[in-house]
C-alpha cells in the first residue's frame, strides 16, 4: 500500500557562516517556499571565516544556486585558484605544484603520466611533471583565462576554482537566501528540548527566553556541536594521530602589485604556513602542533613573514582533526565544523559543507524520518571524511624532513591500511588505485607521490609495451602549445580588473 506523503513543513538551521547561509541558500533554492526555512545566529559569536581557498567543486555549488560567476568573484573579492605550491614539503629548499586539471594531452591509449614516468625513469625527461601543467604554466606565469570548452585545445586541459573572502561570502549568501524566504532570527541558542518519547529535538531555546520548534533540525554551530553533540551526543573520532595539527594563527595582509592564481603551502618546524591571495587583501595563517611550538613562538613567526602590513590583531584557531561518529542523528544533519574538521591543507573546508548540503538535499527526509536516510548519509560521509583524511595523511607522511621533531614524527608514524595500499601500488608499479568516489582524481594523487619524492620502482607495464608511439614527439609539441597557450593570456590581476574588480579592493 502507497503510504501518504506528509512533507517538512519547518527547517531551524543553528549557526550562520558560510556553513548555515551555504545550507540556507541551497535548500532555499531546492524547497523553495514549500517549507519554512529559518536560520538563528548571533552576532556576539562572529564566525571562523574558514574557507578562504577552495576547490574546482564550489564552481557547481553556485551554478546550481544561479548565482553569475563574475558577480560572486566581484562580490566576495575574490580571485581565481589554479591549484597549491608546496614549498618545503619534501625537504628544505625544494618546492612542487598540485594542478587543477590534467598532466599533459592524451595522444596515445596510455595516460600521458605513463609516458612520462617511462620516459623519466629512462633518463630521457629530466624536468618534473610540473611542467606538463597548463595550471602550473598559467600559475608561473601569474595569468588566468577560463579553460577552452574545445577538448582540442591545450587550454581544455585546465580547471580552476577561488580565492575569496568567507565572510563576504556568507553575507553574499545570506541576501540570496533571505531574497528567497528564508527568515533570519538574532539570537544565541542556549539548550535543545528534546522529545521524551524518542529523543527528536522538539526545540531550541534561546538567550532572550524564546523557543522555536521545528521537525528537522541543521547545526552549523561551529566545533562545540551544540545540537548533535551537546544535545544528540553523536560522539567523535580524533584523527590527531595521523594529522598532529592542532592551532592555527591567521592574520591578514596588505596585497602586493601582483595577485597569483594559486594558494602557496609552505612547511615549517611545527606546521605549515598557508598563503591566499584575494583583491583587497592576502590572508595568511600558521597551522601547526601545540606540542611542538608555543602559540607565541607560532604568532611571532607568522607575523615575521608576511607580504605585507598586516592588518589585524592575529587570532588562533583551536581545533581537533576528526569526525563525529554520526553526522545525522535522530531529527539533526551536522555541517561544517559541527560534523568534523580537516586541517584546510588541500581546501576541503567548503567542499565538505557543500556535499553535506547536497547529500542532505538528495535524502531529504519527509515527516516520516525514516532512519535508513540517516544510515545511508552517515555511510556515505564517512567514507568522504576518511578518503580525505588519506591524502591529507599523504602530504605529512611522504616527507625525508627530519630537522625537526614533527617532520620526524609524520615520517616514521603508521597510516591507514588503505593509504599504506595505494602508496605500495604507486611505488611498485606507477599504478593508481583509487575509489572512482575520490574527491582527488588521478592528477591530484601523482602531484603529490612524484611532489614527495614517492618514485615508481618502473613505469606502468603497457607504456614500455608501447615503443611505437613517438613520445618524445608529442610531448615536446605539448610544451610548445602551452608556453604558445600563456603567452595569449592576460594578467591575472588585469583580468581581475577587466571582469570583475571588487568594490572592497582598494
Amino acid at each position: 500500500m502507497v503510504q501518504k506523503f506528509a512533507p517538512l513543513k519547518k527547517i531551524i538551521i543553528v549557526g550562520g557562516g558560510s556553513a548555515g547561509w551555504m545550507t540556507a541558500a541551497a535548500l532555499a533554492e531546492s524547497l523553495g517556499r514549500n517549507c519554512e526555512i529559518t536560520l538563528i545566529e548571533s552576532e556576539a559569536i562572529g564566525t571562523v571565516g574558514v574557507g578562504e581557498a577552495t576547490i574546482p567543486p564550489i564552481r557547481h555549488f553556485n551554478q546550481r544556486l544561479g548565482i553569475d560567476e563574475a558577480t560572486f568573484v566581484k562580490e566576495t573579492a575574490g580571485s581565481y585558484k589554479l591549484g597549491i605550491q608546496f614549498v618545503d614539503w619534501t625537504r628544505l629548499g625544494h618546492s612542487y605544484f598540485h594542478p587543477f586539471g590534467q598532466y599533459g594531452a592524451e595522444f596515445d591509449s596510455v595516460p600521458f603520466y605513463h609516458f612520462w614516468m617511462r620516459e623519466s625513469l629512462a633518463g630521457r625527461v629530466r624536468e618534473p611533471i610540473d611542467e606538463y601543467s597548463m595550471c602550473w604554466a598559467m600559475a608561473k606565469a601569474g595569468v588566468f583565462s577560463h579553460p577552452s570548452p574545445d577538448r582540442r585545445q591545450i587550454q581544455s586541459t585546465f580547471d580552476y576554482a577561488y580565492h575569496f573572502d568567507a565572510t563576504l561570502y556568507a553575507a553574499f549568501l545570506r541576501s540570496y537566501a533571505e531574497a528567497r524566504g528564508v527568515k533570519r532570527i538574532e539570537g544565541r541558542v542556549m539548550e535543545a528540548t528534546l522529545r521524551a518519547e524518542d529523543g527528536f529535538i522538539k526545540s531550541v531555546t534561546l538567550d532572550s527566553g524564546a523557543k522555536h520548534e521545528a521537525e528537522f533540525f541543521v547545526d552549523c554551530s561551529g566545533f562545540r556541536g551544540l545540537l548533535i553533540e551537546d544535545a544528540l551526543k553523536a560522539g567523535y573520532d580524533n584523527w590527531q594521530h595521523w594529522l598532529p595539527c592542532d592551532r592555527a594563527v591567521a592574520v591578514p595582509c596588505a596585497r602586493g602589485k601582483e595577485i597569483a592564481p594559486f594558494t602557496r603551502s609552505t612547511a615549517k618546524a611545527a606546521g605549515w604556513q598557508w598563503r591566499i591571495p584575494l583583491q583587497h587583501r592576502t590572508g595568511n595563517g600558521y597551522v601547526h602542533c601545540s606540542d611542538f611550538i608555543s602559540e607565541y613562538e607560532a604568532t611571532t613567526e607568522l607575523m615575521t613573514s608576511l607580504d605585507g602590513e598586516a592588518q589585524a590583531d592575529p587570532r588562533t584557531l583551536r581545533f581537533v582533526t576528526g569526525k563525529r561518529r554520526k553526522f545525522w542523528e535522530k531529527n539533526c544533519v551536522a555541517i561544517g565544523l559541527s560534523a568534523g574538521f580537516m586541517e584546510p591543507l588541500e581546501s576541503t573546508s567548503l567542499h565538505l559543507i557543500q556535499y553535506g548540503i547536497l547529500r542532505l538535499i538528495a535524502l531529504m527526509p519527509d515527516a516520516e524520518m525514516s532512519p535508513l536516510l540517516a544510515r545511508e548519509y552517515n555511510a556515505q560521509t564517512t567514507a568522504e571524511y576518511e578518503r580525505i583524511r588519506d591524502f591529507l595523511i599523504l602530504h605529512y607522511k611522504a616527507t625525508e624532513r627530519n630537522d625537526s621533531e614533527l617532520w620526524r614524527y609524520t615520517a616514521n608514524m603508521a597510516i591507514p591500511d588503505n593509504l599504506q595500499y595505494k602508496i605500495d601500488h604507486f611505488r611498485n608499479y606507477g599504478l593508481l588505485v583509487s575509489d572512482e568516489r575520490e574527491l582527488f582524481k588521478n592528477p591530484s594523487w601523482i602531484a603529490v607521490y612524484l611532489g614527495q619524492d614517492i618514485v615508481p620502482r618502473r613505469a606502468p607495464a603497457l607504456a614500455q609495451m608501447r615503443e611505437q608511439v613517438p613520445v618524445a614527439e608529442r610531448m615536446g609539441a605539448i610544451a610548445q602549445a602551452m608556453q604558445e597557450a600563456v603567452g595569449s593570456m592576460p594578467k591575472h590581476a588585469d583580468f581581475l580588473a577587466e571582469n570583475c574588480r571588487s568594490p572592497h579592493a582598494a
